[in-house]
């Protein structure tokens, strides 16, 4: 039986993704008896980064600056820009180390069933965004999930009456992986995606 600021402490760190009642129990009861030092320098950083931390003016990746590093650079690539679902997906792509343009961040996926719809994901802020800056390449690197799919053919549809080259990134089989462990979605997705060895 749990005190009730116990309780309240275990359903707080619920909020957490992939955190269940006893992993938010563990978490709770080790802050509390054994690192209290780790707990207060929590409490701290996270006061600090909610104060402070904001969105970037131009891609919306989270930063306690106007603009973000990644946008003030001027090595990158202006006519390039990468569309996301979320600040994860993109901290992805970076790590891969292969991409030198621009990112913009969407606030998820389209979802109508939940209610989430083009302006609740950033859509106008992407038109907004596509208006004022020269762009030759728009690649959209969604999700490769029913609401992902949907999400890249209304930004699709939506820019068709603009010079610019909409692209998709490319699903299918993972380096290293063997035919007969993959998804028959997964399989569909390389055929279709296929490239060319010889002109």
């Amino acid at each position: 039986m749990l005190s009730p600021l116990l309780e309240q402490l275990v359903q707080a760190l619920r909020c957490l993704p992939g955190v269940g009642p006893k992993s938010a129990q563990r978490m709770a009861l080790h802050l509390l008896e054994r690192n209290r030092e780790g707990a207060h320098r929590l409490v701290e950083s996270l006061a600090v980064a909610l104060e402070q931390v904001g969105h970037c003016q131009q891609c919306r990746i989270l930063t306690e600056e106007d603009i973000c590093s990644l946008c003030s650079d001027p090595k990158r690539d202006d006519t390039l820009l990468c569309v996301v679902g979320s600040p994860a997906d993109m901290l992805a792509i970076e790590q891969a180390g292969s991409y030198r343009g621009r990112y913009f961040i969407l606030s998820g996926q389209l979802s109508p069933i939940d209610g989430i719809g083009p302006d609740e994901i950033g859509i106008p802020a992407l038109a907004s965004l596509l208006e004022q800056r020269r762009v030759n390449e728009l690649i959209l690197a969604n999700n490769p999930t029913v609401e992902g799919e949907a999400t890249a053919y209304y930004i699709a549809n939506l820019l068709q009456a603009q010079d610019l080259e909409v692209t998709r990134i490319a699903h299918g089989v993972p380096m290293g992986g063997e035919l007969e462990y993959v998804d028959g979605s997964t399989l569909s997705h390389a055929f279709s995606g296929r490239q060319r060895l010889r002109q």
